[in-house]
């Protein structure tokens, strides 16, 4: 039998080292940080607990939990 080289191995398609994914960094965000929302616009973060961030849009507040998806800061 003749040793096998690294190069002439075969792919593995289900091998779950092929899947790995890069670790994704959370935003962070601070009190006064101006941000838009897919949904409800342009708003100012007035709290920050954590990993949750509450924002003030004008009419409403709300609480966006971490990963921060749909929030972007400008």
């Amino acid at each position: 039998m003749s040793p096998r080289s690294a190069s002439s191995r075969r792919f593995l398609p289900g091998s779950p080292f092929n899947n790995l994914q890069p670790v994704e960094e959370v935003e962070q965000y601070a009190v006064q940080d101006r941000v838009t929302h897919d949904k409800y616009g342009l708003g100012r973060v007035v709290l920050v607990e954590g990993e949750t961030v509450t924002v003030d849009f004008g009419s409403h507040r709300l609480r966006i939990d971490s990963p921060f998806r749909k929030l972007t800061k400008l």
